[in-house]
């Protein structure tokens, strides 16, 4: 009898807690593809938070997000919306871990957060378009160039 591959090596856990796990892991990312999907269609329901500096921003950003810098999110800057805005952060990608700083100060602000997980990278892996500029721009206008 050979040994078990290493996916097979470690027992996958119960039905009933990867039900609970993967569900949690919903309510704490979305992804590039629905991300786009809601700005294509207008969605209003949640900010999109680009938390990477000013100029990475200005040089390719996902179309309708606005650049706010991990480190300058504060109590003050975030009352500009209302305290139950859902904020979507992303950064540069799996290799960054700006969004998750950013999600953390959001979290400790009482704010409703999920990361974009895949950030530019994942972004730009499916196929979808950049804005530049220091504009938030729109995905309809990106698409459209």
């Amino acid at each position: 009898m050979s040994e078990p591959s290493a996916p097979a090596a470690t027992p996958a856990a119960a039905s009933a807690e990867a039900l609970r796990h993967f569900e949690a892991r919903l309510t704490f990312e979305t992804d590039c593809w629905d991300t786009h999907d809601g700005l294509s269609r207008g969605a209003t329901d949640f900010v999109l938070l680009d938390v990477r500096s000013p100029q990475l921003y200005a040089e390719g950003h996902v179309p309708g997000a606005i650049n706010l810098p991990h480190g300058k999110i504060t109590e003050r800057r975030m009352a500009e919306w209302a305290g139950d805005t859902l904020f979507v952060v992303y950064c540069a990608g799996p290799h960054c871990n700006g969004a998750n700083k950013a999600a953390v100060r959001l979290a400790r602000l009482g704010r409703p957060v999920k990361e974009m997980i895949g950030g530019v990278t994942g972004w730009i892996d499916e196929g979808f378009g950049l804005a530049t500029g220091p504009e938030p721009d729109t995905v309809a206008n990106v698409e459209r160039a």
